[in-house]
């Protein structure tokens, strides 16, 4: 076995659902934070936001945004901090990366340590969309199901409301005289 691959292999060891944890939804979009990255990638969230800086021209708004006030009050209050003049350690706005974003991530990181846990986060998402996708079909198939039932109740209902209507209508009819040769009845 190569040396090299099996220094890669032994670099990085997160547990996916310590990846799913720090994904969230912002603005519609499953997205992560820099912080959150940052401890992920084992360096300064300065220092990452720095070289994302330095970078810029590789994150347009769709890959990476900054949270706005509104966001980020949400954010925290998702987490039940009771004191709002805590930021949770944050002096500065976060910067909230798509999935597309952090993939360009491992680009402006360049190390052998942020490759593998950027090849790891892009497995999670790929996992999480998977499974939107099945959970997708599924909903569809049951939904197809659930129309076929309905036609079929409404079917049997009319069924129902059709023999309803006849026998109303042998309730309504008088018996009709028999036409044609009479036999008397024998007594």
């Amino acid at each position: 076995m190569n040396i090299s691959m099996t220094k890669s292999k032994a670099l990085v060891t997160i547990p996916d659902e310590m990846v799913i944890n720090k994904i969230y939804v912002i603005r519609g979009q499953k997205v992560m934070l820099d912080r959150d990255l940052a401890t992920l990638y084992r360096v300064e969230t300065k220092h990452l936001k720095r070289q994302v800086n330095r970078n810029i021209e590789r994150f347009p708004k769709d890959f990476m945004f900054e949270m706005t006030k509104e966001e980020f009050e949400n954010w925290r209050s998702q987490f039940g901090t009771s004191n709002f003049s805590d930021k949770m350690g944050l002096r500065y706005a976060p910067y909230v990366f798509t999935e597309h974003g952090v993939l360009m991530l491992s680009s402006v990181l360049n190390s052998p340590k942020a490759i593998q846990v950027n090849i790891q986060i892009m497995r999670v998402f790929t996992r999480i969309r998977q499974a939107l996708t099945d959970n997708t079909e599924l909903r569809l198939a049951i939904e197809k199901l659930e129309k076929k039932t309905d036609n079929n109740a409404r079917n049997i209902e009319m069924v129902f409301q059709y023999v309803d209507e006849l026998l109303e209508q042998k309730k309504k009819t008088k018996p009709r005289k028999q036409i044609g040769y009479k036999i008397p009845k024998k007594k």
